[in-house]
């Protein structure tokens, strides 16, 4: 084996290009993993909903809300930590519409994410933890796919390694904005510091795991009440936290520390908190708590059909005169006679 091969193995290549043209419209990798985990997220919550007894077609409701309230909610987190990239002098703050170009904090995500949810449930007359719960393994997948969308922009690694799952890193050049790297082509020669700790498949194998362990928990001890989504919070923070000390990108800090581990501190405290108190209130919600108001169960008896006519005969019969009234009665009370007789 040549020393090229041996290197190539050792190593991550990371792919030529994040972005590609049909014509004058740009496909972009990033855009298409974030679609793809929604869309993951939306067909695993909706068989969890389902198989805890709500009714079908309840999540993709939710979702029309939550997902553009999360993908607005991620973007403003975004550019409130990372301000310095879209304003002060020789910045464009047009450029922090770009969602396009990549930047979503999961944190924004999923603070205005669940406040789009809430308006949904409340229409659906459903209680959002219940809700929460189905969702949780989905969203926690969905930001694993999301994961892979760092990697095709070569963003978000860690520093220098010589382990054999490095990541490879090159330059890249996009000969219509020598500036703008992220749209630009591979150039084949590799940073000074590559490879590097591929931070976003750290995060991506520890989400998937953080899906099994809700999962498995939901079902073992049917969480209820918003515990699974907890867990699920609990479980992606602990490990957000040792992932983001690894990340060499430009971040701010706070004594000492970049914002998200401070991020990652306080929500995994608050998860538990809540996981714990939510412990008391009960076990998991009841089935037909979950069903969307305004819409017939299938097990409740379908009327009779002869119902309404037999509604309307005595109606007639209590809308006639007096006299006709009595004389149907007294039909009826005589003693009918035998054919032979009549």
């Amino acid at each position: 084996m040549n020393t090229a091969s041996a290197a190539f193995l050792a190593t991550i290549p990371s792919p030529d290009q994040g972005v590609w043209h049909i014509g004058p419209v740009p496909i972009r990798a990033y855009a298409l993993c974030i679609i793809a985990g929604i869309i993951v997220a939306i067909w695993l919550g909706e068989r969890r909903w389902t198989n805890r007894g709500g009714t079908k077609g309840t999540v993709i409701d939710v979702a029309v809300f939550a997902v553009p309230f999360g993908l607005v909610g991620g973007r403003l987190y975004h550019v409130i930590t990372d301000n310095q990239l879209y304003f002060g002098e020789g910045k464009n703050p047009l450029n922090a519409l770009k969602i396009w170009d990549g930047g979503l904090g999961i944190w924004g995500a999923i603070a205005l994410g669940a406040v789009g949810a809430l308006i949904a449930c409340r229409r659906r007359g459903i209680p959002l933890p219940a809700m929460a719960d189905a969702l949780a393994p989905g969203i926690v997948i969905a930001q694993a796919i999301g994961r892979l969308g760092n990697y095709f922009n070569q963003e978000l690694y860690g520093a220098h390694t010589d382990l054999p799952w490095g990541l490879e890193i090159y330059e890249r050049y996009n000969q219509a904005d020598p500036n703008d790297f992220l749209n630009g082509v591979s150039t084949g020669v590799q940073l000074a510091d590559s490879p590097v700790h591929p931070t976003f498949l750290y995060e991506l194998i520890w989400n998937l795991g953080v899906a099994l362990v809700v999962i498995w928990a939901d079902k073992k001890f049917r969480l209820g009440h918003g515990r699974a989504f907890a867990l699920y919070v609990a479980g992606y923070t602990a490990g957000r936290f040792w992932i983001e000390l690894m990340r060499t990108d430009s971040a701010n800090h706070i004594l000492g520390l970049r914002v998200n581990v401070w991020t990652a501190i306080l929500l995994f405290a608050a998860a538990v908190v809540y996981f714990v108190l939510a412990a008391k209130r009960g076990p998991r919600e009841a089935p037909e708590t979950l069903w969307s108001k305004g819409v017939p169960r299938e097990d409740e008896p379908a009327e009779p059909a002869d119902s309404a006519p037999k509604d309307e005969a005595h109606a007639e019969v209590a809308a006639a005169p007096d006299t006709v009234r009595d004389s149907a009665a007294d039909k009826a009370t005589e003693d009918p006679k035998p054919d032979a007789e009549k």
